[in-house]
């Protein structure tokens, strides 16, 4: 039986090409438990193949378009579905060290996915030297939104280091797909601006009273463009070496930290998680820029999801401008300007209806939805320089029949104008930033988790001596 595909899904099939995959993916490290290897990890999958469970639902689906389906995308059961296809094993080179491992993810992540097929894949990989274990897996953005496929892989997580005989990632779920966000971006990736358009226009038309304040919620978000005050549009944004056309090639780079380094600057400062989050990528990617002397006078924009809990607005997601403060050499600076454009938007957003909200957000990223539903040809003028996201996860550890998740990266979509993404997440007491780029558009990625590194160390010093100062 085939079902019709949901015209926005669709647009991620059209948009496609061999420049433009339009797949999201997620890498899980795995450490094996006590008395145990990465060998005995391969062998659990292994036998997982060989009692041929059944891949849910979800799994088995494929994209069809023909004279049945009127032209139109549409889904239905492959007849001839082989779960051996899907599921790969990869082994690393020496030195089996993570930067190798970021080469064979990027290769990965950078080839097309087989529309004759379901739209996934999963890479089992061993010979890390460390003796974990990794899992890639990537699934078309069509078939799952990036927060949905990261959902997916966590459905196979539990929390219990004793259970046993926990099923495969592929035959985890019910087959339900994960809800998607009706808003811009819920976790960064470029693909849910064509839904944040989508979702305004039928809200606006289904709520008649949220109908009436998007005039003057629009009018002030162009206002507060205008001035150069936080909100979910900015007209300052300079044009970057991120903000050009990309080519086929990816890269993708990754590295953990402490949450507890992150939560002390951000006690120290007054200011969220977030907004340190959104300091070290400042301060990382002026140091990357300074470096081939390509950093603008403006400050760089980042485009940010916000959830904004309030009685009121109960947990309405929401798109933020923030203004980077590149232009501020010292760290401190920059993280007083990202939190008072943070501050700002945030006020902002929580003065206006929910339908306001969606519409000003989906104003804020429809150049790069026109560019994915056109071809993803580089708009005229730059509406933000890069997409950084957090998104918090378990406080607990997670593990898959004994072994723990040590980390678990996500990876995004760049299209042509956002050749970079910048994503968080966090499990149990890390937080892991993974960096999905154009290759071409974005040389030496790995240098930004060094600048990533180096930021934190700044900012670390400069506020605990204030704090020494400030007892003094």
């Amino acid at each position: 039986m085939r079902l019709p595909m949901a015209p926005t899904d669709s647009m991620f099939l059209l948009g496609e090409s061999p420049d433009h995959p339009m797949h999201v993916g997620g890498l899980l490290l795995l450490q094996p438990p006590e008395n145990s290897d990465a060998t005995e990890l391969r062998e659990r999958f292994d036998e997982a193949l060989r009692r041929d469970a059944p891949a849910a639902p979800l799994w088995r689906k494929r994209p069809v378009r023909s004279v049945t389906t009127l032209g139109q995308w549409a889904w239905e059961e492959d007849p001839r579905f082989d779960i051996e296809y899907h599921v790969r094993f990869n082994a690393l080179p020496a030195p089996g060290n993570t930067e190798v491992l970021w080469d064979l993810v990027s290769r990965l992540h950078a080839s097309l996915l087989d529309r004759t097929r379901p739209l996934w894949e999963m890479h089992l990989i061993e010979g890390l030297s460390d003796g974990r274990y990794a899992l890639y897996a990537k699934i078309h953005h069509s078939l799952a939104d990036g927060i949905g496929a990261m959902r997916l892989l966590r459905r196979a997580l539990g929390t219990d280091p004793s259970e046993v005989g926990m099923p495969a990632p592929w035959a985890a779920t019910d087959g339900a797909p994960p809800a998607r966000s009706t808003v811009a971006a819920a976790i960064g990736f470029p693909g849910h601006a064509v839904r944040a358009v989508r979702g305004a226009v039928s809200e606006a038309l289904t709520v008649a009273s949220g109908a009436a304040s998007l005039v003057p919620a629009l009018v002030g978000t162009v206002d507060r463009a205008l001035h150069d005050r936080g909100g979910p549009l900015s007209l300052g944004a300079p044009h970057t070496m991120f903000n050009e056309q990309i080519s086929g090639s990816r890269r993708f780079a990754a590295r953990s930290w402490p949450l507890e380094r992150l939560r002390l600057v951000a006690k120290l400062t007054d200011s969220t998680i977030n907004d340190v989050v959104l300091a070290l990528s400042s301060g990382a990617l002026r140091t990357y820029l300074l470096a081939r002397d390509a950093l603008p006078d403006r400050s760089l924009v980042a485009m940010v999801p916000v959830s904004l809990r309030s009685k009121e607005s109960g947990n309405d997601i929401a798109v933020l401008m923030c203004d980077l403060g590149t232009r501020h050499a010292d760290p401190a600076h920059r993280l007083e300007r990202v939190r008072n454009s943070m501050t700002e938007g945030k006020r902002a957003m929580r003065g206006m209806s929910k339908v306001g909200r969606l519409a000003t957000s989906a104003v804020g990223v429809a150049p790069v939805a026109v560019g994915v539903l056109t071809g993803n040809r580089a708009v005229p003028w730059t509406p933000f320089n890069v997409i950084v996201s957090n998104v918090p996860g378990p406080e607990e550890p997670l593990y898959w029949n004994g072994a723990r998740v040590d980390a678990l990266y996500p990876l995004s979509v760049p299209v042509d104008g956002q050749a970079l993404n910048i994503t968080c997440t966090s499990t149990d007491d890390e937080i892991a930033f993974g960096l999905t780029a154009c290759g071409r558009t974005v040389p030496d990625l790995h240098c930004l988790l060094d600048h990533l590194d180096a930021e934190l160390l700044a900012l670390e010093a400069v506020v605990t001596v204030g704090a020494v100062d400030e007892a003094r």
